[in-house]
């Protein structure tokens, strides 16, 4: 898989999610590229904002979408790794 069919790909767990990919196009294809990577060094689409361990089992809730995603939508306005957004969420300089 490359990084366009990645992007779409979450963009439409996104959307049937009812929420958004981040709107800085720059975050989200960093976000991507280290799903990339995570993939291609550990097997799976690790989060790349999370540390891997190299226990499958402890590792298992930060394959992407990760467990904590949803929660960090509703808490900042987005996923700690700036892949997902809320639906309204806007960057500020706060963000």
């Amino acid at each position: 898989m490359d990084a366009i069919e990645l992007l779409k790909e979450k963009k439409k767990y996104a959307e049937s999610q009812g929420f958004k990919l981040y709107p800085d196009e720059k975050m989200v294809m960093y976000a991507i590229k280290g799903l990339l990577k995570n993939e291609k060094r550990y097997g799976h689409q690790y989060c790349p904002c999370r540390p891997v361990t190299g226990n499958e089992e402890e590792d298992a809730p930060k394959i992407c979408p990760c467990k904590w995603h949803k929660d960090e939508i509703k808490k900042m306005g987005h996923c700690l790794c700036r892949l997902f957004a809320a639906q309204d969420f806007e960057i500020t300089q706060q963000t």
